[in-house]
């Protein structure tokens, strides 16, 4: 295949190798450029993990030794590195990667996105990019494999992590059964599911409960039920004293609803509406976050949306509405 090919040469070539993924990472984005790292380091190179910011508290149990630097820390410590190889993992556009960090493409030899979120097709062709797959940790573990480095179990667990999370606990469409068949090989490290679920998803407290509730109670459909929704703002997130990362969840909750078809969850975000979208089926709500300005996936998609979330969401359902109508 043309992105491995790709691939082995540019990391083959490459003494010093940076790697980096998306501002606000999520555990896909992460656990991608770890396991990366560390496979790039055992196969001789050397490689560093460089992100806009340091690595939430959350996180950091994915990074055992410490791969991953913020720009501050990795200017500090390698400011005249001479870079051969910039790698981009879990994003295919470079203004989502960071300004500072950004700054770093213009003084290395070679650019690669890894990557399986929808892109153009000529980008596409020239970088590691791949739509099939269920996340790009999955796309990671095969181009681990393809230089013949063997999976440890401290690669495996943020590969693992990766998969676990942008597969909403492998429900998506995209899993498949080479999904599956590299999370065998993950397990066979030493990772337990149960372990890794609950240590990527945390433990709570009550009122991560309580606010739950709340949200769950927001809920309401379309006169046909194929569009519903939830509702969340700062005041919930204050009062509760909730981490917006514990919330990405919450629309998966709509996915049992008898005869939905598209699930959303509208988020204010200051003066900002955040709307998630989820597919219960064979929509494709990344052409419809598209059509509202943003993008993702045909199963999972988001867009950023100006206003007060009560109005937004009065706008929006019915532009849904109508989409999902077209595609009766």
């Amino acid at each position: 295949m043309r992105k491995i090919e790709r691939f082995k040469s540019l990391t083959k070539k490459a003494k010093n190798i940076v790697i980096t993924t998306h501002i606000h990472p999520d555990a896909d984005g992460i656990g991608s450029e770890i396991a990366l790292c560390m496979a790039l380091k055992s196969f001789g190179k050397n490689a560093i993990c460089v992100n806009e910011c340091e690595l939430l508290e959350r996180y950091k149990y994915l990074d055992p030794e410490g791969v991953v630097l913020s720009y501050e820390t990795f200017k500090e410590k390698h400011k005249d590195l001479d870079i051969d190889l910039f790698i981009v993992t879990d994003t295919n556009s470079l203004n989502r990667i960071g300004s500072n960090v950004q700054s770093l493409v213009t003084v290395s030899r070679d650019l690669l996105f890894i990557d399986h979120h929808p892109c153009p097709r000529e980008l596409a062709k020239i970088h590691c990019i791949d739509t099939t797959m269920a996340a790009t940790g999955e796309l990671v573990g095969t181009l681990i494999e393809s230089i013949g480095v063997e999976f440890t179990k401290e690669m495996a667990l943020p590969l693992y992590t990766s998969i676990l999370i942008d597969t909403s606990s492998f429900r998506y469409p995209t899993v498949t059964g080479n999904t599956h068949r590299l999370i065998g090989k993950l397990m066979d490290t030493g990772v337990e599911p149960p372990e890794a679920y609950n240590a990527i998803y945390g433990t709570k407290k009550i009122t991560y409960m309580q606010m739950l509730g709340v949200v769950l109670s927001s809920a309401r459909t379309t006169k046909d039920e194929k569009i519903a929704w939830l509702r969340l703002t700062e005041k919930d997130l204050d009062r509760y004293a909730v981490d917006t990362e514990d919330t990405h969840g919450f629309i998966n909750h709509l996915l049992i609803l008898d005869n939905i078809k598209v699930a959303c969850m509208f988020r204010q975000i200051e003066t900002k509406v955040k709307i998630s979208l989820r597919s219960a089926g064979d929509i494709d709500v990344g052409v419809m976050a598209q059509a509202l300005g943003g993008g993702g996936h045909n199963h999972s998609a988001a867009t950023v949306v100006e206003g007060q979330i009560g109005e937004v969401i009065k706008e929006t359902i019915p532009k849904l509405q109508m989409m999902l109508d077209e595609n009766d």
